[in-house]
């Protein structure tokens, strides 16, 4: 019995664990390290990609091709490896300091 509920858990355990690696990767918040991780982009991409979204959030994987060093074959590339979730948070505006 023991047995069986060891296995049946490490079975489990491998099963969660590798569901990460079929998640989509999120243009919007991964972090260089995250997005190194898909294939095709390396380290240049990915700061490149992160530069981008400083400025301009993506609304669609298609906006990849709006990056420095990404083309249509890159972005048709790795279109099945990132998605676009939540856009980054915006910043609070200043409040004007005159009144």
């Amino acid at each position: 019995m023991k047995k069986t509920l060891l296995v049946l858990f490490a079975a489990l355990a491998l099963c969660l664990g590798s569901l990460s690696a079929f998640a989509a990767t999120d243009l919007n918040t991964a972090s260089a390290a995250e997005l190194q991780k898909v294939k095709g982009i390396g380290p240049k991409k990915a700061e490149a990609i992160i530069e981008y979204r400083k400025k301009t959030p993506f609304k669609s994987v298609d906006d990849l091709d709006k990056v420095p060093g990404f083309g249509k074959a890159t972005v048709d590339k790795v279109r099945k490896d990132v998605s676009v979730g939540s856009a980054a948070p915006a910043k609070p505006a200043k409040a004007s300091a005159a009144k």
